[in-house]
């Protein structure tokens, strides 16, 4: 019998669907502005994907705030906040136990913006073009 490797697999179909809810959990409670500290009042925060764990023990929140400025600082304000937020996040998730939540700054838009740099340098745009194209 074949060894059952989750680990070389994508993520299942539960954690992509209680990871999709507790991101729109997040969103909607960042947006009615539901969490109490100072720090976070008047910063707008944006939820680009939550990540399961494949016992759904633990959530990683991807987060960026509004302009990409001090993200860093967002995510460990965060993270002092994660029992409210865990709270918050349970009373709307109907699953047996409220996953570990666990902040960090989404990077993506950066790395797309490192990608497209890249992209258009003259070398890389020279590599890609066809032979029968002119440069």
């Amino acid at each position: 019998m074949a060894k059952n490797n989750s680990s070389s697999r994508g993520p299942g179909q539960r954690q992509l669907r209680v990871g999709e809810s507790i991101r729109r959990i997040l969103s909607d409670i960042f947006a009615r502005g539901e969490l109490h500290d100072p720090e976070l009042a008047h910063v707008s925060i944006t939820v680009g994907e939550v990540r399961m764990s494949p016992d759904l023990s633990i959530a990683t929140v991807y987060v960026l705030p509004l302009g990409g400025e001090n993200a860093e600082e967002v995510s460990r304000a965060l993270a002092r906040n994660k029992g409210e937020l865990r709270h918050l996040v349970t009373k709307e998730l109907n699953i047996r136990f409220s996953p570990d939540l666990r902040f960090l700054p989404d990077l993506t838009f950066d790395q797309m913006a490192e990608t497209e740099r890249l992209l258009n340098l003259d070398a890389v745009k020279r590599d890609l073009a066809k032979p029968d194209e002119p440069e």
